[in-house]
């Protein structure tokens, strides 16, 4: 299999979400770029810049609109994208909200809404997805990559550093992005067999808007900075390249990863 191969991703479709700003934009375009056409889930039609970049790209680009924080609009999701003719062989679940409160003070309003947005609307979307692709076909000239017969498809979470670690007043938060961590490894050790690859990416500091908390806290941004090897806050476009290694061909032996993209922070 020649390099360029490895990693093209034409006459693939990769369903995203939160791919209106930031990472999951750029995760989006990346995908686009290497060939794929893309299923954008988005709370609403009024942001179209994903959309019409991935078209500039001569790569078709769909909208499909639903509330991640509410099951039954993510349980009937999966289904309309899939009645509707997207064969989908990639997914991106990048969506994700961030609500901040001292531990002691942390209402329960709050928690469920981000254990549902970051943690149960991921496990929907990956077994709806995920149930799919282990019925659709392998593709051509992968047939030794897994017991069942070859690659079927691949699903990309976005974790966190606080998979690993606990945060500051973020306590829902660092619980579903751990949830996040083992729920990939645990879909990984039943379908990674079947043809599907399941792992999972872990931004470090990325200048986004979820951050704006602290980049606006100069003391905390300060100490921050100075615990990154790289020197710097990350920015999305350093997940394109991680993304499109783990969509396609040029990953096929790497399943119940978490991948840090993190400028060095975990290894300091």
């Amino acid at each position: 299999m020649s390099l360029p191969s490895l990693f093209s991703l034409e006459n693939r479709t990769a369903l995203v979400t939160g791919g209106t700003r930031g990472i999951g934009a750029q995760m989006a375009i990346a995908l686009a770029e290497a060939g794929a056409d893309i299923v954008l889930v988005q709370r609403d039609t009024t942001n179209q810049t994903t959309k019409q970049t991935i078209e500039t790209l001569g790569r078709k680009a769909t909208i499909y609109t639903a509330d991640l924080s509410s099951r039954p609009a993510v349980s009937e999701l999966s289904k309309t994208v899939l009645a509707d003719g997207h064969d989908i062989s990639i997914l991106v679940t990048c969506a994700g909200i961030q609500r901040r409160h001292p531990a002691e003070l942390f209402p329960d309003s709050d928690w469920d809404e981000v254990l549902q947005v970051n943690l149960s609307t991921v496990f929907t979307l990956c077994r709806d997805i995920g149930a799919y692709m282990l019925t659709r076909p392998v593709f051509p000239g992968t047939e030794s990559s897994s017991p069942s017969g070859g690659y079927r498809g691949s699903i990309i979470n976005v974790a966190s550093l606080v998979s690993f670690q606990g945060g500051i007043t973020v306590p829902a938060y660092a619980a579903a992005k751990g949830g996040i961590a083992q729920l990939t490894k645990a879909l990984s050790n039943e379908w990674a067999s079947k043809g599907v690859n399941v792992n999972a990416i872990a931004p470090g500091y990325v200048a986004t808007d979820m951050n704006e908390a602290l980049i606006n806290n100069p003391e905390r941004a300060q100490q921050i900075l100075v615990r990154i090897p790289a020197g710097r806050w990350g920015s999305a476009e350093d997940f394109k390249g991680p993304t499109v290694f783990l969509a396609g061909r040029a990953s096929l032996y790497v399943s119940g990863e978490i991948l840090t993209v993190d400028g060095g922070w975990m290894g300091r």
